[in-house]
């Protein structure tokens, strides 16, 4: 045990669950917490955050070794935001040092100084504003136009200016001459664009709606918002975020792809104008970094991103709100197994802000959270318009012939609405041109070598995809055992879009999966052409459920509601019914009329009887009382150990002794398994898991603690890969 004052503790981005001690060298005061150091490890050096001044360490004072290199005069994490990655750690059971890299930017986690992060901004000198209000033709024109957009604002960033046609060199140009001057975005006041409002009249429903919200604009406060489709849940955020930048506070909106919801981000520009900076996975390194920066300064007034925005630095908070809050893909899948929109609550709270949690179909946690009093709902139950809700239709596919996936009825239903000048939108869950390539000589399917699936049929390309691993090889429809011609068996949204072309020549067909929106500008365009009209049918995965405003569709198809009916997922029907509502919710906006029919073999199955007769809200309370008498969540909660190997054997003997171990440790925890994974062998590894499931979470979290500090004692954990899942999203 050693007592010293000049003790840091450092979290660096390995696998280790605490922070490393070290003595500080350097000279003048140890680092500020929340500061970047540069601290040696192993054999090399690391770039670690500060997260804490500890008075004592249980190492040896001989085995600390010095730190003397620090990169931030002060911390460029606020306390606010390192108190959230601890609790994250904590919760999730993940190490600290991963989890804060999870906050940084790539160019900071390297050590890049956070001033190369930010925009450079541009004024005019005294004597610029003279020129200004007396141009010379000397100048010229593109000089002149730089010195009168600057003389309209007191800064404009070196970004905003590129993109009004004002070249660098003409900037250059003109701090020579001294009428301007370059300075750090991070010396300047935030960017409080005026909002630009659009007219629009609330409805009855919204207008009581945001003034419950606007009720409670001090202190952390959650509310659950439902709203259907349609009913005008982005209205109210526009308005909440405009009344919070008034008062010169940051909003953090939160959405589940940002690459899916360019409509979203379209308004809160024509809104907010630069007041918003965006953060996700697809943007480059430079450009992440900077908006980071100007949000870190307080610069960026509204922040938009994905899951892990909800880490951006936010030193004027005002407001907190997750859009499509039931969505899956809040929840990280490997590594740190982190959900965003729990942490957005978590994090609300910390921060003293409200915070808003939006959907159509809100997930069963939620509902429930609001029957304990935890959140306040609030409701939106009518489309804006005189359309109204949709009508359902199902069709009994063992009563009607279909080609390619298309049923007769819904071709009639595709023909009347083509018929009257509207769109229509096709959904079917699986890309690609065939699930499967079948020989009907030998019975057999063509398989991936790597995982238990099928490769699909992407007959565009001329080739055969793993969907899991990604491996490919080169479509040959003669079977290699018999030399029969195979056949494609079923059908993707590839070989949809092929029959409709065939049966609508006339019609621009278009699909929308991530075969066509990996090329860059694709999607933008997609969308365009449906926005404007040129597109008639439009083919889609998931993507079409993600928060799009389609005005001239008025009929969806949702082509196989039967591949979510059946599982072992206690998720399962949660899922298929927020799917299927989600995408009839583009169906029919405004004073136009919408019809979904959805193709079943199943017609009589209960969860499809619920939402045809009835809607999303009798059918989570159907579901939540199912929930609560088999004690799945949100009525217990429950961890799951994930462990896979290249040997099967492997993998089960570390899961077991895992079982055995923790068998009886606690009473209130049940234990589970093992058993294998839904697909058991992906990329080559075989992969099986165990549950932990309790009523009490403190129970279960004692348990997980006292497990990790065990088996990273264990020689097995040297021959699988393991992870923890705390709150898992799927089993």
């Amino acid at each position: 045990m050693s007592d010293d004052e000049n003790l840091i503790r450092v979290a660096v981005a390995v696998p280790h669950a605490e922070g490393f001690d070290y003595v500080w060298a350097g000279a003048g005061e140890r680092p500020a917490v929340g500061s970047r150091v540069r601290v040696p490890f192993g054999r090399g050096e690391r770039v670690g955050i500060v997260i804490e001044h500890p008075a004592t360490t249980k190492l040896a004072r001989a085995k600390i070794r010095p730190c003397d290199s620090t990169i931030d005069a002060g911390p460029i994490i606020a306390t606010e935001l390192l108190d959230i990655l601890r609790f994250a750690a904590d919760y999730y059971h993940h190490p600290i040092g991963e989890v804060v890299k999870h906050a940084l930017p790539a160019s900071l986690r390297g050590g890049r100084a956070l001033a190369a992060t930010r925009d450079t901004a541009w004024r005019l000198t005294d004597l610029g504003r003279e020129q200004a209000r007396a141009p010379s033709a000397r100048l010229g024109i593109r000089q002149g136009a730089v010195l009168m957009a600057l003389a309209n604002e007191t800064s404009v960033g070196a970004r905003e200016l590129s993109r009004r046609g004002a070249a660098r060199a003409f900037l250059k140009r003109l701090a020579k001459r001294g009428f301007v001057e370059a300075f750090e975005l991070a010396d300047a006041p935030p960017r409080r664009s005026v909002s630009r409002p659009q007219g629009l009249e609330l409805t009855s429903d919204q207008a009581t709606a945001l003034e419950a919200l606007e009720a409670e604009a001090e202190g952390f406060a959650a509310f659950l918002l439902h709203g259907v489709t349609g009913s005008g849940k982005t209205e109210i955020f526009l308005r909440l975020i405009e009344k919070v930048l008034e008062r010169g506070r940051q909003t953090l909106l939160l959405v589940p792809e940002i690459g899916l919801t360019p409509q979203l981000v379209g308004r809160l520009r024509e809104r907010f104008g630069d007041a918003l900076v965006v953060l996700h996975s697809a943007l480059t390194p430079r450009e992440r970094a900077v908006a980071w920066g100007e949000a870190q300064s307080g610069e960026a007034m509204l922040v938009v991103g994905t899951r892990s925005a909800v880490f951006a630095p936010l030193p004027h908070a005002g407001l907190v709100i997750v859009d499509e809050e039931h969505d899956p893909s809040y929840k990280q899948q490997d590594g740190f197994r982190y959900s965003a929109r729990d942490l957005a609550v978590a994090r609300a709270r910390r921060l003293g802000v409200r915070v808003v949690l939006a959907s159509a179909t809100p997930s069963l946690e939620s509902l429930q959270n609001v029957s304990s009093g935890r959140y306040r709902l609030l409701r939106l139950p009518r489309r804006i318009g005189a359309a109204g809700p949709p009508a359902f239709r199902l069709i009994d596919l063992q009563k009607h012939a279909t080609r390619q996936g298309l049923s007769t009825p819904l071709l009639a239903s595709i023909d009347a609405h083509l018929g009257r000048g509207n769109q229509v939108l096709l959904f079917i869950n699986r890309r690609g041109f065939a699930p499967a390539l079948f020989c009907p000589q030998c019975n057999t399917a063509e398989e991936c070598d790597r995982c238990d699936a099928r490769m699909t049929v992407h007959a565009r390309t001329g080739s055969i995809l793993c969907h899991h691993c990604g491996s490919e090889r080169a479509l040959r429809w003669a079977c290699p055992r018999c030399g029969t011609e195979r056949i494609g068996v079923g059908a993707g949204t590839e070989r949809v879009t092929d029959e409709l072309r065939s049966l609508y020549p006339e019609r621009r067909i278009e699909r929308l999966d991530s075969d066509v929106t990996s090329r860059r500008g694709a999607l933008a365009a997609v969308l365009e052409n449906v926005a404007r009209g040129d597109t008639s049918i439009l083919v889609g995965t998931q993507m079409l459920t993600k928060g799009h405003d389609f005005p001239r569709v008025t009929l969806v198809g949702v082509l196989n509601a039967d591949q979510g009916l059946f599982g072992t997922d206690f998720r399962r029907n949660e899922r298929l019914a927020q799917t299927i509502v989600q995408v009839a919710g583009r169906a029919g906006r405004r004073d136009q009329p919408g019809e979904v029919v959805i193709q079943t073999h199943f017609p009589e199955h209960p969860l499809l009887r619920s939402l045809l007769d009835q809607d999303y809200t009798a059918f989570a309370e159907l579901a939540l009382e199912e929930r609560r008498r088999a004690s799945w969540p949100p009525f217990s909660h429950l961890a799951v150990w994930r462990a896979e190997a290249t040997q099967r054997q492997r993998v089960f003997e570390f899961l077991t002794k895992l079982r055995d171990h923790a068998t009886g440790q606690n009473v209130a925890v049940r234990v589970l398994g093992p058993a294998p994974a839904s697909m058991e062998r992906s990329r080559g590894r075989y992969r099986g898991q165990l549950l932990f499931e309790c009523g009490e979470r403190n129970a279960l979290h004692t348990l997980v603690t006292a497990m990790l500090e065990e088996l990273r004692q264990w020689r097995e954990t040297r021959r699988v890969r393991w992870a923890i899942d705390i709150d898992p999203a799927e089993l």
